[in-house]
């Protein structure tokens, strides 16, 4: 994913909003390697502020996923780039790292659901969350696909989410489909095939 993330941060910049990448050490050095590829000045936009490259894990309370400490985090940095005269910000996250160690589905299930909300009440917020299905647990998988609207599969496909659950929905994990189950597997195939 990190060409089309890179892909995604470069014209998100272009667009003057402040990006937000969040991911382990190793992946932060590799976006940044793939940012100066395609082009980037990355030191530069790291400097203005333009771009934050972060493994900041501030958000995990005694190593575990907290939903509003993550929320408080992205709202905080929602703010300032907007005090900064961005036109809003743009973050993606791999939920592999910021869930931690801990990776319960009813926090991720609370987060989501609030986030989906919070980025119904600011507009000047947009992102990617990302949903590793070779690392993660396949219930929190299949559970992202009912909390987002839309699906980012590379830098030239995106769709609406025809699996999508609205947030005011119940918070208690779903037993998925065989359609749900599916659709993972079209989606983890589109994304291999995008390679």
């Amino acid at each position: 994913m990190l060409p089309a993330l890179a892909a995604q941060i470069k014209q998100k910049l272009g667009e003057k909003l402040r990006c937000l990448y969040l991911n382990s050490p190793t992946m932060v050095a590799g976006m940044r390697s793939y940012l100066f590829a395609s082009g980037v000045d990355v030191t530069s936009e790291v400097t203005r502020g333009s771009l934050v490259l972060s493994s900041n894990q501030s958000h995990l309370k005694g190593g575990k996923f907290d939903a509003d400490s993550m929320l408080q985090l992205l709202e905080q940095n929602l703010d300032q780039a907007v005090r900064d005269g961005y036109a809003g910000l743009w973050a993606t996250g791999d939920m592999s790292w910021e869930l931690g160690a801990d990776k319960d589905l009813k926090k991720l299930l609370e987060y989501e659901w609030k986030l989906e909300k919070f980025f119904e009440t600011h507009p000047a917020l947009s992102g990617i969350c990302q949903y590793h299905a070779d690392i993660l647990p396949r219930e929190i998988v299949y559970h992202g696909l009912l909390v987002h609207p839309g699906l980012f599969v590379n830098q030239t496909l995106s769709r609406v989410n025809p699996h999508f659950i609205a947030s005011d929905a119940s918070l208690e994990p779903v037993i998925p489909t065989a359609g749900i189950k599916d659709a993972v597997q079209n989606l983890c195939a589109l994304q291999e095939n995008a390679h």
